[in-house]
């Protein structure tokens, strides 16, 4: 009885982490400022979680490219799947980076759970925006406060730099090898206090990584 009560609050406690309809004022807001100022097709559309939110100089950092910003932060993969028609389609984008599997993880998923999403959304980019439209899968970063993980996060990151190799018009942005010291541990100088988000330095390495890959595909 104890197990079966168990089940249906673990089941439950799923069930609302993966309601997707939690980010709905996130997305109005977006169509909002689209109503406002328009954005015309084309542009290197960044989506995903919080460190895609957290990253308010994205345009700057990307100078001589129209750079578009619709993270919205908590989000996983299925969060994503469920808002693709409204925050990837209408865009038409040239160019599509993606910054999800970090809170995948960290709720319990698996890597091969992760790549299987991946795929799917790769395959509704190929369909509803261009099946010749360069998609960036970039990697879940390693953290401070998510270092228990460690081994699931590279797991994920292997599956995803694999599946993108083999994958026309697909690419992998490693940032997670250069936010690692010598020793292999995770830099403890590149997040805020709460030891998962980044600060300054962390985007430096976003960057770097970054703006080779978009400066090559954004012909």
């Amino acid at each position: 009885m104890r197990y079966l009560l168990f089940s249906l609050l673990l089941s439950c406690s799923l069930l609302t982490a993966q309601d997707a309809t939690r980010f709905e004022s996130s997305i109005q807001a977006f169509e909002a400022a689209d109503e406002v100022e328009p954005v015309a097709p084309g542009v290197i559309l960044f989506v995903g979680s919080s460190s895609i939110v957290k990253w308010n100089t994205v345009a700057e950092d990307l100078p001589g490219h129209r750079v578009l910003n619709r993270g919205f932060g908590g989000s996983e993969f299925s969060d994503l799947l469920y808002y693709a028609d409204r925050v990837i389609y209408p865009y038409q984008p040239s160019v599509v980076f993606v910054y999800e599997g970090d809170n995948d993880i960290a709720a319990g998923d698996s890597p091969k759970e992760v790549l299987k999403q991946a795929k799917k959304l790769r395959k509704l980019i190929a369909k509803n925006v261009g099946k010749d439209v360069p998609v960036v899968f970039i990697s879940p970063k390693p953290s401070v406060a998510r270092w228990a993980l460690k081994e699931k996060y590279e797991d994920a990151n292997a599956r995803l730099r694999t599946y993108t190799e083999k994958t026309d018009h697909t690419y992998y942005a490693d940032v997670w090898t250069p936010a690692l010291q010598a020793n292999g541990e995770v830099r403890d100088d590149i997040f805020i206090a709460d030891n998962l988000h980044m600060n300054e330095a962390g985007y430096d390495i976003w960057r770097a990584v970054i703006s080779p890959i978009v400066d090559r595909l954004d012909r």
